[in-house]
C-alpha cells in the first residue's frame, strides 16, 4: 500500500516510513512493502500500517503540493481505525502518540480474540454484513437491538460491555442507508440472521467479511480498559484545529474527557458511520468530502448518502478519494473548482 507513494515521493515518504519503524521498534515498512500477506494482514500490523499510510498521504499533500490543512479542512472523521488518523489531522492528538496507541490497541484486540478462542475452542469468530433495501434499514436496526437487548446506542456504561443476551454478538457498524455489520461468534450471528428472517420479517443479504477478529463486539471489552489507561497518560489538545466527529456519538467530540471516554469505548461500541455522514450533510451542510489512505470503502459509503444531491445539480459538492498518487491531481483540482462555486453560492 506504500510502494507507489515511496516511488513517486521518496523525499517525503522514505523518512516518514523510517520514522514509523523507529517509533514502533519494528521493521513495519518492510512488511508493508514485501509482506507476506498473512503477516501484514494480522491486526497488530495491519492497523498501524493503515493508519501510518493515511497520515503519509496527508504529509505528501502538505509537503509536495502545499496543501494547508488548516485552511482547506473544516471537520474530520474516520471509520473505526480511521478515527485515529482523523484525530491527528484535526490536531487533537500527535501522530507519534496516535501511532503507538493504534499498535497497542491492535495488540490488545489480538489478545482478546485469542483469549476468546482459547475459552471456546469450537467457536469461529468474525463479522457479517447485512444489506437490505434502504426503506427497511430503520426497522432492521430496531429488530436487531430488540433481539440483542443492547438498548440505545451510546448509552452504555462499562459493565454492559460484558452483557451478551445472544452471546457474543454485537451490532458493530451502521455503515450506510442499506448496510449494517454484525460481529462475534459466526454461528450465533447466523442464528440471529435466521431469527431476523423468521420473526422480524427481514430478508437482508448476508455477506461474510474477510476477518476472523470480532471488532466492535463485547469480546473486545478488555481493550476498553487498556485504552483508558493509555489515554489517561496521553496529551490531548482540546479544542483541536477544527472538530472531529466521534464514531460512537456521531457528533463532534465535546471535551477532552468526552474524547478520551468515547475513543476508549469505540473498541466495543457500534460505529455510527451513516449517522455521522447524515449529521455533517444535513445539519452542517458539508458539501465537499475527501478521503485519504488505503482502500475506497469510506469514499463509497459517503457517496451512497451524499451522491444523490450531487446528481441533482447542487453546486459546490463532490466526493474524492486519494488512495494512490495518480488520484491527487484530480482531487485537488475538484476541491479548487468547487471552492469557488461554494463562495459564489454563499455570496448570492
Amino acid at each position: 500500500m506504500a510502494n507507489a507513494w515511496l516511488s513517486a515521493f521518496p523525499a517525503t515518504c522514505k523518512p516518514f516510513l523510517s520514522e514509523v519503524d523507529e517509533l514502533l521498534s519494528c521493521n513495519l515498512s518492510r512488511i508493508i512493502a514485501e509482506g507476506p500477506s498473512s503477516v501484514l494482514t494480522s491486526t497488530q500490523n495491519a492497523q498501524p500500517a493503515i493508519m501510518a499510510t493515511s497520515i503519509m498521504v496527508l504529509r505528501v499533500l502538505e509537503q509536495e503540493y502545499g496543501f494547508n490543512i488548516n485552511e482547506k479542512i473544516d471537520v474530520t472523521l474516520g471509520h473505526s481505525l480511521g478515527e485515529f488518523a482523523a484525530l491527528v489531522a484535526s490536531g487533537h492528538m500527535s501522530y507519534t502518540d496516535s501511532l503507538k496507541m493504534v499498535r497497542r490497541r491492535a495488540e490488545e484486540m489480538t489478545r482478546c480474540s485469542r483469549e476468546a478462542s482459547r475459552r471456546n475452542k469450537d467457536a469461529e469468530y468474525g463479522m457479517i454484513a447485512l444489506v437490505c433495501e434502504p426503506q427497511h434499514l430503520a426497522s432492521l436496526i430496531e429488530t436487531i437491538h430488540d433481539f440483542l437487548s443492547h438498548g440505545s446506542p451510546g448509552t452504555r456504561d462499562d459493565s454492559s460491555f460484558h452483557r451478551p443476551p445472544i452471546e457474543e454478538v454485537s451490532l458493530a457498524n451502521i455503515n450506510s442507508k442499506n448496510q449494517v455489520v454484525l460481529s462475534g461468534v459466526i454461528e450465533r450471528i447466523e442464528t440471529l440472521i435466521v431469527q431476523l428472517r423468521q420473526f422480524g420479517g427481514h430478508d437482508a443479504r448476508a455477506v461474510r467479511l474477510s476477518t476472523d477478529t470480532p471488532f466492535h463486539s463485547p469480546l473486545m471489552a478488555p481493550a476498553v480498559t487498556t485504552m483508558r489507561d493509555i489515554l489517561s497518560n496521553t496529551k490531548i489538545t482540546f479544542p483541536g484545529a477544527f472538530p472531529c466527529v466521534s464514531n460512537v456519538s456521531a457528533r463532534p467530540f465535546e471535551s477532552e474527557a468526552d474524547l478520551k471516554d468515547l475513543l476508549a469505548r469505540e473498541c466495543v461500541e457500534t460505529v455510527r458511520w451513516w449517522d455521522s455522514i447524515k449529521f455533517l450533510d444535513q445539519e452542517w451542510g458539508v458539501r465537499r468530502w475527501i478521503g485519504l489512505g488505503p482502500g475506497k470503502v469510506g469514499r463509497n459509503l459517503v457517496g451512497k448518502e451524499v451522491g444523490i444531491r450531487g446528481r441533482e445539480g447542487v453546486r459546490g459538492g463532490g466526493v474524492w478519494g486519494i488512495t494512490e498518487p495518480r488520484e491527487i491531481e484530480a482531487a485537488l483540482k475538484g476541491l479548487e473548482e468547487t471552492e469557488y462555486e461554494v463562495e459564489d453560492a454563499e455570496a448570492r
